[in-house]
């Protein structure tokens, strides 16, 4: 099963990405975000874990995580983001390891991990490759406003916390430019998955 990893900063176009590849050519897909998200709900893995490192004043009334106070908090506290990330990370990884397995076992040929933090979270020797999505800084400011409602000032502190292109780019096997129009970005990726 060919495992492609992708990356890429915050509104440079990864989910446009992998919509893509799930609807035109059947791959399985692995969001490490969405799987980190539901391993943090009540009875999930990794939530007694979260309350435990951070308080039940992290709690809503529901009884499930204050989402935003956690990221606010992690965003500003790095030795915050490392305790949820030694809760988290460990997880998600189990998790990726049983979606692979139900992807081969369903006989799929085409399997892609999706991540911001992929490389970082240790993941280039799990994937066959590594694309990263690229997007010019002014285009992802203006998708985070118009498709987030995020202002200049949060798309550029959320930009500023995540590794920056040139690094991106060095450590990838396929860049995709995604500053064009949806017909180019499709042209990219069948050429990606050609070679």
């Amino acid at each position: 099963m060919r495992i492609i990893g992708v990356t890429g900063g915050v509104g440079s176009g990864k989910s446009t990405v992998l919509e893509i590849l799930r609807t035109e050519y059947g791959a399985g897909i692995l969001e490490m975000d969405a799987l980190g998200r539901r391993l943090m709900e009540p009875g999930e893995a990794c939530f007694d874990a979260v309350v435990r490192e951070f308080g039940k004043d992290f709690l809503l009334r529901d009884g499930r995580l204050d989402r935003k106070r956690l990221a606010e908090k992690v965003f500003r506290d790095e030795e915050a983001l490392g305790a949820l990330n030694a809760i988290v990370h460990p997880a998600v990884r189990r998790e990726v390891e049983r979606g692979l397995s139900a992807f081969r076992a369903e006989g799929r040929s085409l399997a892609v991990l999706e991540s911001a933090i992929l490389l970082e979270a240790g993941y280039r020797e799990v994937c066959s490759e590594i694309w990263y999505v690229r997007a010019d800084r002014e285009v992802r400011i203006r998708r985070l406003m118009e498709s987030r409602g995020y202002t200049r000032e949060r798309c550029e502190a959320v930009m500023k916390n995540q590794k920056d292109q040139e690094e991106l780019s060095a450590a990838a096997d396929r860049i995709l430019d995604n500053d064009g129009d949806l017909k180019e970005l499709k042209e990219q990726i069948a050429r990606s998955l050609s070679l």
